[in-house]
């Protein structure tokens, strides 16, 4: 059996570490060597388990680790020679060294070096699933474009940089007295680097890894998960399910819920119309916390019933932007009809016969102004041109 990656990310508080903590423990279940952890510094991941958890992983039940990264730990482990020669340079400014230790740490080294671990784990052939309770979606986002632009900064910048070392570095420290980076330095970088390269080569084959987008029944949570799908079609990351968490039982019945009902019915429409041909899959509210081992079985039953959740629910990308500004969006069932298109803002609408379909664009995007769709077998093909000024 193939090894898998399945990332769970979302609006905060929609409930991804809920629903990645039941499908770790439904694929354990299932008998697959499964390891769940989270990359999101505010960790929850053992709140939901009802487990106190570590920096490694940590068996909690048959087929079954856990794990909470841990950004000192994981910076030692990966990222320790660069961060001592930061720490160094900072404390040869004469910046106390307790606080150099702290300012060593750069933005986005804690969830990059979370990252890594799903490298790790997946080529350690120890686990056949890793689960990954991902932070929310913005920081996942900046993440998940990090390899390509190391991978750049690896073959452009860090040659350059190497050489000019081995010319300056000997003048600066004999005479000046700063501390700068080895050979060592460099070649943990080059590691590093590297690592991010094989790790956006896993997360970007569809075969390997899957992105599950979670999101509650609200309009701005929504409008968050929009946005985020078609990033990650951007960058060639899949997204194969669409969980909607806390939807509010049909048995729920009182005056008081008489709206509610009401409005999410209408945002559930709208959700199966947005991510259209990604499949959804809807949690309940349930009437108590979805919190250890027993209740996440119960969430684990509802959102999965009898599959593996190892299972490619979608293999496909619901759009895509082309070289030249180009959308293509994938139809279910090669819809026929008018086209219609009408943007908002970075808001898009496309309406075919009785096919409606509802994008939030990325800047890129949101900038321009649709040309003319066409339609060609199964995909919908609207070029972005420059707005043309209207003459006064």
């Amino acid at each position: 059996m193939a090894q898998r990656v399945l990332l769970y990310t979302g609006k905060g508080g929609v409930g991804k570490t809920t629903c990645a903590a039941a499908t770790a423990l439904r694929c354990a279940e299932l008998g697959h060597r499964t390891v769940v952890l989270s990359t999101d510094s505010a960790h929850s991941l053992g709140d939901s388990l009802d487990i106190e958890l570590g920096p490694e992983p940590t068996n909690i039940a048959p087929n079954l680790w856990a794990q909470e990264t841990d950004v000192y730990y994981n910076l030692r482990k990966h990222w320790g020679t660069v961060q001592a020669w930061l720490s160094a340079l900072l404390a040869w400014r004469g910046i106390d060294e307790t606080l150099a230790e702290e300012m060593a740490i750069l933005p986005g080294m804690e969830e990059l070096s979370s990252l890594l671990w799903v490298n790790m784990h997946h080529e350690s052939n120890e686990y056949d699933v890793v689960v990954v309770d991902c932070a929310p979606t913005a920081e996942t986002l900046r993440l998940l474009a990090f390899p390509e632009d190391a991978r750049w900064w690896l073959e452009r910048i860090l040659p350059l940089k190497k050489r000019v070392a081995r010319v300056v570095n000997p003048v600066l420290e004999s005479v000046i007295g700063i501390p700068t980076p080895g050979s060592e330095v460099f070649n943990q970088a080059e590691d590093l680097v590297r690592q991010l390269g094989r790790l956006r080569d896993l997360l970007a084959d569809r075969n390997r890894a899957s992105i599950r987008l979670v999101l509650n029944p609200e309009r701005m949570v929504i409008r968050e998960a929009q946005r985020t799908l078609t990033y990650l079609s951007l960058y060639g990351y899949g997204t194969d399910l669409v969980i909607c968490n806390r939807v509010l039982p049909e048995s729920v019945q009182d005056s008081y819920f008489t709206a509610w009902h009401a409005t999410q019915r209408k945002h559930l429409q709208f959700i199966h119309e947005a991510f259209s041909p990604i499949p959804t899959r809807r949690v309940p509210l349930f009437a108590q916390e979805a919190v250890g081992l027993e209740m996440l079985g119960q969430t684990a039953h509802v959102l999965f019933a009898e599959d593996d959740p190892l299972k490619l629910y979608y293999d496909g990308q619901s759009h895509s932007v082309q070289k030249g500004y180009v959308l293509d969006i994938e139809l279910p069932f090669g819809q026929k009809g008018k086209i219609d298109v009408v943007k908002r803002g970075d808001e898009l609408t496309v309406r075919i016969g009785a096919y409606r379909r509802n994008l939030i664009l990325p800047t890129v995007l949101a900038r321009l102004s649709p040309g003319t769709a066409r339609l060609d077998d199964r995909n919908l093909r609207i070029p972005f041109v420059e707005q043309v000024e209207s003459a006064v």
